[in-house]
């Protein structure tokens, strides 16, 4: 199949693990990478063997096809835009737009223009979350009756370089860590229909205890502790907490009951993972991971789908509509917070197709 060429633009923190992963898909032909550093793009360019460019130029480049947007939050859209307008298909890191009314933005500039759109998480992908929809699909835990997803640290702080962007607006457990589990419920229970929570900020400013800002303070803009429920469209009522303010805890990421069973998903925010499986009556067993990438992180998956979509004129998996939906679904926690009402969800999405083997060889396996 053709190759479909991919210009980078941001050299952060996230890309080396985009640029590693992206060698394991013949299909992405790195034409470039950019950066509004430019020793940090070159450092980069130098360490993966690929070609530092100018934005200006990548933007310009024929043979690019897919600009993968590894910016700041708050650069999602705007640089995606950019690409747009270009005639380039965009894939952005996780969130789709810093609030549901951006993200829209940009979801209706794709359509009018015909180009495609699509944002990580692409970890719902992974052989431990495609093998957990595969046995709810196939009724192993009877009728889905409702669950739990939590993600709880005491901040990024810790170890981030640069944290600061994870206390603007934009950032918070909710838009930062929320897309992984969201995104993964809705690939195992389909969309969300209604959100009631609260969010709240316990401290006005954090101190970074990394390095090379180790202790400088940073404001918190936003809220860092969110608690509340999400009804979903089959009737399912699931349970989330997102924070940064929590010491520890011992939680699992995501538990999904139903009448006849209880599954343990593995970590959104990673491809691999055990299954644990309960039958009604029984006790917890690990379940044999049946689909492939489940054995490393493979950040640009989402990617590889979308350019093998592109050639042969599918939908791609972590596509517009379903980060658009994950992004309403986050901001609601919000506003709901803020009235005191439940909020109904407008955006309707549907479960992107399974994936239940590779999209290089077709077998089991990376």
């Amino acid at each position: 199949m053709e190759k479909v060429g991919i210009g980078i633009i941001g050299c952060g923190n996230i890309s080396s693990a985009y640029l590693t992963a992206m060698k394991s898909f013949p299909i992405l032909n790195i034409r470039g990478i950019a950066d509004l550093n430019p020793e940090l793009a070159a450092a980069k360019a130098a360490e993966f063997g690929v070609k530092a460019v100018d934005g200006a130029a990548l933007f310009a480049d024929p043979t690019v096809e897919i600009i993968v947007n590894l910016t700041i939050p708050k650069a999602h859209v705007a640089v995606g835009l950019q690409a747009l307008d270009a005639g380039k298909h965009t894939y952005s890191e996780k969130p789709l737009g810093i609030n549901f009314s951006e993200g829209n933005r940009l979801a209706e500039a794709a359509a009018a223009k015909g180009l495609r759109i699509g944002a990580a998480p692409d970890t719902f992908l992974g052989g431990g979350h495609q093998t957990a929809r595969a046995m709810i699909d196939e009724g192993l835990i009877g009728q889905p009756v409702g669950g739990t997803a939590t993600f709880m640290c005491p901040g990024h702080e810790r170890w981030h370089p640069n944290p600061a962007f994870y206390y603007e607006v934009g950032g918070g457990p909710m838009l930062d860590m929320g897309p992984y589990y969201i995104t993964d419920l809705v690939n195992l229970l389909g969309p969300v229909s209604q959100v009631a929570g609260f969010a709240v900020s316990p401290r006005k400013e954090r101190i970074i205890t990394s390095e090379p800002r180790n202790g400088e303070r940073i404001p918190v803009e936003v809220a860092t502790h969110v608690a509340g429920v999400m009804a979903f469209a089959n009737g399912a009522v699931v349970q989330i907490g997102m924070s940064f303010d929590v010491a520890g805890h011992k939680h699992v990421p995501i538990e999904v009951y139903g009448t006849e069973g209880t599954l343990i998903v593995p970590d959104p925010n990673r491809f691999e993972g055990p299954v644990e499986y309960l039958k009604k009556g029984g006790t917890f067993e690990t379940h044999s991971v049946t689909a492939p990438y489940a054995d490393g992180n493979f950040r640009s998956l989402g990617v590889a789908d979308m350019a093998h979509a592109i050639r042969s004129n599918r939908p791609h998996r972590a596509n517009g509509s379903l980060a658009l939906h994950v992004l309403e679904v986050m901001e609601a926690f919000q506003t709901a917070s803020d009235t005191g009402q439940t909020v109904a969800i407008t955006t309707k999405t549907e479960r992107p197709d399974a994936l239940s083997t590779s999209l290089v060889d077709g077998l089991i396996g990376r």
